[in-house]
């Protein structure tokens, strides 16, 4: 049984309040709320055991087409059909996919209990300092590809559920746990027996030649900055050589290359 279709053609509908200018919403947040959009975003959603839907919002001429994914949706979530005229007064632009989801995150670990329930052989993403939404998507894609097993954030990286950072993602910070450590990154990974791994131009030792810990931590910086020289003194630095003349890829694209290469590196003993 699928969730009632519920017409919109008012933009001015309160019942549709959420999604109103999501581009300034986008902005100040919405307060443990998040909004996702496309119909391979939401196929995540309707799966997701760590996040769940509120509501959709579905432009008038795809509702019939969207049937199979509706359905998957628990009964009591609303779903708005709306004329593409009213949904694009209502979003504040043209909303071209015509496909939109109010959702939220069913639990907010904190980094410590995620980290402990982590067993051997984990992998985990840890990111300091990144700001950009188009990254930190990437970034998340990739986690989920190379089946890293939780992403930990400081306090300096934009929030993983920003509407963009997810439809960069395809989904993937929807599935893919991740905490934000209030104090220092490396301490946190120590406590819980993670080895870190710090990728740096001017690494100690060779990609190729990096072996899996037991429990391994990868860490990137923000472009440009990087990771701070006091950061690197604690963790084995790693390199990715490169073209003479050239020695930065995006962090993004460094994450995929690391992340592949550890997900099928023999584990040292």
């Amino acid at each position: 049984m699928a969730p009632p279709i519920i017409l919109i053609d008012d933009p001015a509908d309160p019942r549709v309040a959420a999604y109103r200018d999501v581009r300034e919403r986008d902005l100040v947040g919405r307060e443990g709320l998040f909004v996702a959009e496309g119909e391979v975003v939401l196929n995540v959603l309707a799966r997701s055991g760590l996040c769940e839907p509120v509501s959709l919002m579905i432009a008038r001429k795809r509702v019939a087409g969207l049937a199979p994914l509706i359905a998957q949706m628990p009964d009591e979530v609303p779903v708005y059909s709306a004329s593409q005229e009213a949904m694009d007064a209502v979003v504040g632009f043209h909303i071209h996919r015509g496909i939109l989801a109010l959702g939220r995150r069913r639990a907010a670990p904190g980094a410590a209990d995620m980290l402990a329930g982590l067993g051997e052989g984990s992998l985990v993403l840890a990111l300091s300092g990144i700001a950009n939404h188009d990254n930190m998507g990437g970034l998340f894609r990739n986690a989920a590809a190379f089946g890293v097993d939780a992403v930990l954030l400081d306090t300096d990286c934009c929030d993983p559920l920003y509407r963009k950072a997810i439809r960069v993602s395809v989904g993937a910070v929807l599935a893919t746990p991740f905490a934000t450590a209030q104090g220092d990154l490396l301490d946190a990974l120590g406590a819980a027996g993670f080895e870190t791994v710090a990728l740096s131009p001017g690494g100690d030792r060779r990609l190729v030649d990096l072996r899996r810990a037991s429990k391994t931590a990868v860490l990137l910086g923000a472009e440009g900055p990087g990771l701070a020289a006091s950061v690197l003194a604690r963790a084995t630095t790693v390199a990715i050589p490169m073209a003479t003349g050239f020695d930065s890829l995006n962090v993004a694209t460094t994450a995929g290359i690391v992340l592949h290469h550890l997900a099928f590196a023999a584990v040292k003993t």
